[in-house]
């Protein structure tokens, strides 16, 4: 599992915009959101630079750590 903090989701639209880049790179992926902390927590089978590049792809920042 890959847990990566997401700036920028403001609404239910951003976490629906996040799932879908998600899923662009990993159709099989399992995503869960929490957007009041910004917390995604993901079930891929992908390295984590390539869910990083899919999410900042769709105009989110991921911060590092």
């Amino acid at each position: 599992m890959i847990e990566i903090r997401i700036e920028g989701m403001t609404c239910g639209g951003c976490v629906t915009s996040v799932k879908k880049a998600v899923s662009s790179a990993d159709e099989t992926a399992s995503t869960e959101i929490d957007l009041t902390s910004g917390i995604a927590r993901i079930e891929t089978a992908l390295p984590r630079s390539r869910i990083v590049e899919a999410i900042e792809a769709a105009g989110y920042d991921v911060v590092a750590g």
